[in-house]
């Protein structure tokens, strides 16, 4: 399912290939977030001959609530109900429940919540999340966990840990006694928890390595802590994974984020943030970032960044797109969503070059510098 193919000379960056039946991934790898089968604001066309998206992530939860099971089912999953023929990672819904504090409760058989949608209850379980990802038929699933808070005290962090371990177990369990329905081959991956605690992080990652997962995600991060924390162990927590599984990151993260990271091991990531920023008017660029709604960029009647390959740089005024964006024009958030995606999985293609190269060391810091500019 993985290869290994390079790992960069003086730091853990890594170099590899996912291979899926729906497609092989090169890594490392951003993948846009299609939460409800859609990425806010790109057509799916788009994704593949403009952002040149690899991967995108779907969410067990939010697809599970609506359209709903029966109806995913009779669409024959979740690639032909969305029209996309490459590989797509679901995510378990853990998350999302943890963001539904004042109306789930935790217990060892699952999670029971609300729904946002109408408040009807709902109960997960390790079980039936991985029935459910089996009805969507990702190539990827993700196991149902538990997201503790930041800050959180340690007993209540290993105690959460310790919950995600016994419903790994029957996820894993369940998945393995369980076929596709689809005729395509589905992976499964373990989630590693245990907030900042550095011993929590390696039990967990010891213990998700010997259920033989097909990939581990490091979760519970990027839920409050200063960056400086989590880049501390995530780094602690690339040590602890196994070489030959790839390493995900959820939810992670901001351009510099992603080049850190990669320079600590990491394979894999998602984050809604250059959708849900490109809405607000942020733009991602190789020279930094732009608010597009400050009034400097009303008169600036040329494009960003011209020799970038993007519509928004190519064809487009900055002036235009500030007024787009001020007036809440639809084209002015899809032009820069589009934008933002782009740019991610352009950087990306360069991280893989540089690794490929031997010059991913020399030339990380410096583009960190470079992209966290505010322009």
């Amino acid at each position: 399912m993985f290869e290994l193919e390079k790992t960069a000379s003086t730091t853990k960056a890594r170099l590899g290939k996912i291979k899926t039946d729906h497609g092989d991934i090169e890594t490392p790898i951003f993948m846009p977030v299609g939460t409800l089968g859609t990425v806010k604001g790109v057509s799916q066309d788009e994704l593949i001959t403009k952002v040149h998206a690899q991967i995108i992530l779907g969410n067990t939860y939010h697809l599970y609530l609506r359209p709903g099971n029966e109806i995913m089912q009779a669409a024959g999953g979740l690639h032909k109900f969305m029209g996309w023929s490459g590989p797509i990672l679901t995510d378990s819904g853990g998350y999302q429940i943890f963001s539904l504090a004042d109306i789930r409760s935790l217990k060892e058989r699952g999670a029971t919540f609300q729904s946002h949608i109408d408040g009807s209850k709902h109960l997960f379980t390790p079980e039936n999340v991985v029935e459910t990802q089996r009805i969507l038929g990702s190539d990827i699933m993700m196991i149902l966990d538990e997201c503790p808070p930041w800050p959180a005290e340690y007993d209540y962090v290993k105690k959460s840990m310790g919950l995600t371990h016994r419903w790994a177990k029957r996820g894993r369990d369940h998945y393995l006694a369980t076929e596709h329905i689809y005729g395509h081959k589905q992976f499964q991956f373990g989630i590693v928890q245990g907030g900042t605690h550095k011993d929590l992080r390696k039990e967990s990652s010891d213990y998700m390595a010997s259920l033989d997962f097909e990939g581990l995600a490091i979760g519970g991060l990027s839920v409050g802590e200063p960056a400086e924390l989590m880049y501390e162990i995530t780094d602690f927590n690339t040590d602890h994974l196994p070489e030959d599984k790839p390493r995900y990151l959820m939810g992670v993260g901001t351009p510099a984020n992603l080049i850190q990271c990669v320079a600590f091991g990491v394979d894999m990531f998602d984050c809604v943030m250059p959708t849900r920023n490109a809405r607000n008017g942020m733009i991602f660029t190789r020279y930094g970032k732009v608010n597009v709604r400050n009034a400097k960029w009303k008169h600036h009647h040329k494009p960003l960044d011209p020799n970038f390959p993007s519509e928004l740089c190519q064809r487009y005024n900055m002036s235009y797109i500030h007024h787009l964006i001020r007036s809440n024009e639809l084209l002015g958030l899809e032009l820069t969503s589009l934008h933002n995606l782009t740019f991610y999985l352009w950087l990306m293609e360069k991280i893989r070059m540089h690794i490929q190269a031997d010059t991913f060391s020399s030339w990380y810091t410096a583009m960190i510098e470079q992209v966290e500019n505010r322009l």
